[in-house]
């Protein structure tokens, strides 16, 4: 992929990322101040209950008080305390959270009640407030378990004193009993949607009424929850996220206990509930979040192919420019190198000749060339076929090549069998020197060659060396002529010394 063409679709990756992380973000801070809000409103409204039910008890309580101060006065087995019936129902149909009212003996007997029906046996002897009364002595005021009452067969909270003799002895008690539907009708106006619940529990962990109501909840023992082993004994009011034991909701429990009597107010929201306009609001939001990112998704797209289809353009323009070169370069070349040996070929050396030999006049250096012929070639092709002698010029001109040992060197097929070394700013010691190794160098190669009285192709060499200068610029011609002139010396003497194997088979030019 073109670096532009990345650096696009990076563009559009990190556009996307981007919003994808801010509208993340800003609905992760929506959700949270939701879920802050909803804490807020349940511990407001836990504090609200609290307030409720205390003040609840606590007009029932005095109501209690009144009448124990009155059976203590009277006496509990005075016959005016039977004739407080009236006044108890007063204070009933004053009260409407009291299912009724009624004093009883140390037995248990009922002696009066705010119904004002007779009930000769009526006790409650077995009831565990009557029970608690009985063998504690304190004056405060308790506050039991629900019950079903006796006279009107309805779910209550019973709420009693203790009422003593003269001489502080256990003479009955004093209760008032506030019906379950009280709190029930109360708890039912607090919208706590669909998952949430209202509380009102004992200090004990015993539940007394809960909304949703469940009679099968009723006097639940919840002492070994989270609330009452950690929470109250840690504070009186807080707020704390749980999973229900009762129906395993997510809420966030808000709770406040009672300051003057043994009782918790709790109210517990569910985290859905709370989040409920938030998930709406998410899904529209999120659709018009994935319409944006597809449509930024797709102009990009588009944007990064039509990049992509210019930067092709330009690729196949370019590699349409390199092979043009390449093939500009491979025909230059083929235009200066030879085809069977692969040296240089007669036109190149006319051109390097020229400029190595303009320089050489320039620096006043001296300009050599060794010129060689292999020996009797001719022979050698009618006695193993041209394409062994093509393979022969092959290994001679390879042998050649790597006498290049400067870059100013330059190797040459000259014509036919004749082959040269082009050799700048070299005298003609080294000339001599260079022409004894390529004859040396070609015969060591052990080329067969039965026609030849050595037994391998030999070559006979001649070289010339020139100095031209400013002065005297001796002619281009007699660098090759004479190195010509002396290898057909060299042919000829080797002629003639057909049975010498260990001549020196190249001869210097005539100075």
């Amino acid at each position: 992929m073109h670096p532009v063409s990345r650096r696009a679709k990076l563009f559009v990756v990190l556009a996307c990322a981007a919003i994808t992380v801010l509208y993340a973000w800003q609905s992760w801070n929506a959700r949270r101040s939701d879920l802050d809000n909803a804490r807020i409103a349940s511990g407001n409204m836990a504090k609200a209950l609290a307030q409720h039910a205390n003040d609840t008890f606590q007009g029932i309580d005095g109501l209690l008080l009144n009448v124990v101060d009155r059976a203590t006065m009277l006496g509990i087995g005075s016959p005016l305390v039977t004739e407080m019936a009236p006044l108890l129902r007063r204070l009933s149909e004053e009260m409407p959270a009291l299912d009724g009212l009624l004093v009883s003996d140390e037995t248990g007997r009922w002696i009066v009640n705010s119904s004002g029906d007779a009930h000769p046996q009526g006790n409650n002897s077995d009831r565990a407030y009557f029970i608690y009364h009985r063998d504690h002595d304190e004056p405060s005021v308790l506050i039991g378990a629900v019950l079903r009452s006796r006279s009107t067969n309805h779910w209550v909270i019973p709420v009693s004193r203790r009422i003593n003799h003269r001489d502080g002895s256990f003479a009955g008690i004093a209760l008032a009993t506030i019906e379950l539907d009280y709190f029930t009708r109360f708890y039912r106006t607090f919208d706590v949607g669909l998952n949430g619940a209202i509380g009102l529990l004992l200090r004990n962990g015993t539940l007394l009424t809960r909304q949703p109501f469940d009679e099968q909840l009723i006097n639940r023992d919840f002492s070994d929850s989270l609330l009452f082993r950690q929470l109250l004994p840690a504070a009186p009011n807080g707020v704390h996220t749980y999973k229900s034991r009762i129906d395993g909701v997510r809420r966030m429990l808000s709770y406040q206990a009672l300051d003057k009597y043994p009782l918790v107010a709790m109210v517990a929201l569910s985290e859905d509930d709370a989040l409920d306009d938030w998930h709406r609001e998410i899904m529209v939001y999120s659709l018009g979040v994935l319409l944006l990112l597809f449509i930024i998704a797709t102009f990009g797209r588009h944007l990064i192919g039509q990049i992509e289809l210019r930067m092709k353009a330009e690729r196949k323009a370019v590699a349409a420019k390199n092979e043009l070169q390449e093939l500009n370069r491979t025909l230059e070349m083929l235009a200066h190198q030879d085809g069977l040996t692969g040296l240089a070929n007669r036109r190149h050396f006319d051109d390097t000749l020229a400029k190595e030999y303009r320089r050489a006049a320039r620096g006043g250096g001296p300009l050599s060339l060794v010129l060689i012929d292999v020996d009797f070639f001719k022979q050698y092709n009618d006695i193993y076929g041209h394409q062994a002698g093509d393979e022969c010029l092959r290994r001679v001109g390879k042998m050649l090549k790597e006498m290049e040992r400067r870059p100013g060197d330059l190797a040459v097929r000259y014509g036919g069998e004749e082959m040269l070394l082009l050799l700048p700013n070299t005298d003609e010691t080294g000339a001599a020197q260079m022409a004894e190794r390529i004859r040396a160098g070609i015969q060591a190669l052990n080329i067969v060659h039965s026609a030849n009285p050595a037994g391998v192709v030999t070559v006979s060499a001649g070289y010339n060396s020139i100095l031209p200068d400013r002065q005297h610029v001796p002619p281009i011609e007699e660098l090759v002529g004479q190195a010509d002139a002396a290898l057909y010396r060299s042919c000829a003497i080797s002629a003639r010394s057909a049975g010498a194997k260990q001549r020196a088979n190249w001869r210097r030019s005539s100075p």
